[in-house]
């Protein structure tokens, strides 16, 4: 591979990469099943350990996607929703201490600020939170599952997998939303798309063409530099 082919394939990575973002907000045009297809394909090549290839897709369009959105919103509005519907695992830390509740704050306000969400105005938090079980109007719906008898280095695996298909959807001209907010209602999930009892719910993710004209398509989070998470040794 020469000098060129080099560089250009860095440009294409660092493209791929650094420019994938938690779009929320797309446009209702349809994605093919040939594309979705793959899509999938890509992601495949995850690494897994020993082959396990541990992942189990579940793809939501059309008509069935609004039965789950409905579904959802339905559950969201139910005053009754906390002491209803719980997480089938536990994704956040249960003491938040720095500098994750910071990092957290922080994205959490700038999507407000952006979208000119004063603090304390609950109600239109409530609405713009209400996005996640809308899907932001993505066209396409992905529901991830795994095995129960799969154990934590599954889910790493099963990590790289998301990762891959994030960037496979990028590649194909398509944006993605990776979304945990969904895995409490898992239990409506499982009853609409069928999941048999020995599969949990890893997170769902929202998949299609960014609506560029959003406002919230502005929000580009920060990362951390890389001398704050890394040490080196010579």
């Amino acid at each position: 591979m020469s000098e060129a082919d080099d560089r250009s394939m860095l440009r294409m990575a660092a493209e791929l990469i650094g420019g994938r973002r938690s779009v929320r907000a797309f446009r209702s045009t349809p994605v093919d099943k040939a594309t979705i297809t793959s899509i999938l394909e890509l992601a495949s090549r995850a690494p897994s350990g020993t082959n396990t290839q541990p992942w189990k897709v579940t793809v939501v369009t059309g008509d069935m996607q609004r039965r789950v959105i409905d579904a959802l919103v339905a559950a969201f509005n139910d005053p009754e929703a906390s002491t209803k519907y719980h997480e089938e695992y536990p994704y956040y830390p249960r003491q938040w201490q720095s500098p994750y509740i910071e990092r957290r704050r922080k994205v959490g306000w700038d999507l407000y600020s952006l979208l000119g969400i004063a603090k304390g105005d609950k109600a239109r938090m409530q609405v713009q939170h209400r996005r996640n079980v809308e899907f932001f109007g993505a066209p396409v719906t992905l529901f991830f599952t795994i095995d129960r008898i799969m154990e934590k280095g599954s889910w790493l695996d099963y990590g790289m997998f998301l990762q891959n298909v994030m960037l496979a959807a990028r590649a194909h001209g398509l944006e993605t939303c990776p979304q945990a907010a969904i895995n409490e209602y898992h239990s409506i999930l499982r009853e609409l798309l069928q999941w048999p009892d020995n599969e949990a719910m890893v997170c769902s993710m929202s998949l299609g063409y960014e609506d560029t004209d959003a406002i919230v398509s502005q929000l580009v989070t920060e990362r951390t530099p890389v001398e704050e998470f890394t040490r080196f040794f010579d």
